[in-house]
């Protein structure tokens, strides 16, 4: 069990957590919309409402070096190894409290993995070139398990809008690679459901098509 009590959590390998620390004030929720409209919303999980309306991300820690990481983009901190947090119930400077949102706890924290996009934008320079095609490849070779696949469908429906591929042609082959490469498949509503979503996303942002 996580204490309950105003306390800080330290982030990195020793309790397996890394946080994305979104800033509304400094632009961070205009920054990880416009992110997400490009590569794909990030997939549920734990989440923390600061005091001061901003977000706090838990993901699990990815096993590899992971440093904290300031101005991501504008608003966009990652905590990680050697950082720290502030957690529910402790009270912000402004007078509110934090707070687990969508019904989380942190006594059964159901934590996701960061997303490939996120990951590599916070280990170097690969991130900010944006993923080579040899990972797009793999990804349609391969296929995803459970816990993976909307989130992947959400980064490969991300992807191909970007590079001004037809909402409807995405949806027909995403439907395909669905009932083919995810173990176990999702059903046919729930991607089109997601396909839509993003779609809406990068439609609100005016995203230009990748050439």
């Amino acid at each position: 069990m996580w204490p309950t009590a105003n306390v800080g959590i330290v982030t990195g390998g020793v309790s397996g957590l890394a946080v994305l620390d979104v800033d509304p004030g400094h632009g961070g929720t205009d920054s990880l919309q416009a992110l997400e409209a490009r590569h794909g919303a990030l997939p549920r999980t734990l989440e923390a409402r600061t005091g001061g309306s901003g977000r706090h991300v838990y993901f699990r820690f990815p096993g590899l070096s992971v440093g904290n990481r300031a101005g991501l983009a504008a608003g966009l901190d990652l905590r990680a190894e050697g950082g720290y947090i502030v957690a529910p119930p402790s009270v912000h400077p402004s007078g509110g409290h934090y707070e687990w949102a969508d019904g989380g706890h942190a006594d059964d924290p159901d934590l996701a993995h960061m997303p490939p996009w996120l990951l590599d934008m916070v280990v170097g320079e690969a991130g900010r070139r944006g993923h080579p095609i040899g990972y797009w490849r793999a990804l349609i070779e391969q296929g995803v398990g459970e816990g993976q696949r909307n989130s992947t469908i959400a980064s490969l429906t991300g992807h191909l809008l970007w590079h001004d591929v037809d909402p409807h042609i995405i949806l027909e082959l995403l439907l395909c690679w669905n009932r083919v490469r995810c173990q176990p498949p999702l059903d046919d509503e729930e991607v089109a459901q997601t396909v839509a979503s993003i779609r809406r996303t990068h439609e609100r942002h005016g995203a230009a098509p990748k050439v």
